[in-house]
């Protein structure tokens, strides 16, 4: 285990950002996809829970999504969806393979009643 530099609740329903594309005509008449208005909220909403940091060393993500529902979810898209949040509210610099080095005991849960995003990120000791 590594040093625990980040830890932060996001206590929203978890979104995934690529099962709810939009398509939309460009100007310049292509058609391109672009997240959804839900995921486009979720996002807006979840800055609010993320103490902005900046990291630019390598760090280990982890995190526990806790659904509302049963439903099946890809937990590879949660992964995508949280990190480009974690990019957007400026915890992390950028989200490729310098940055986000791993991720570990990474898991999808239940939760009826506190849908969340439980995020912990660490450096190599």
């Amino acid at each position: 285990m590594g040093r625990v530099i980040y830890k932060a609740v996001i206590p929203l329903q978890p979104v995934t950002k690529k099962n709810h594309g939009r398509l939309v005509k460009a100007k310049n008449g292509r058609l391109v996809m672009i997240p959804s208005k839900a995921y486009v909220d979720y996002e807006k909403k979840a800055k609010e829970y993320l103490p902005t940091v900046l990291i630019e060393d390598e760090v280990n993500v982890s995190a526990k999504f806790y659904m509302q529902t049963r439903r099946r979810v890809d937990l590879v898209n949660l992964l995508q969806a949280l990190c480009d949040t974690l990019v957007a509210a400026g915890v992390i610099v950028d989200d490729n393979c310098r940055i986000v080095g791993s991720f570990d005991d990474c898991k999808v849960l239940y939760d009826k009643d506190n849908p969340r995003t439980e995020i912990v990120l660490e450096t190599e000791e």
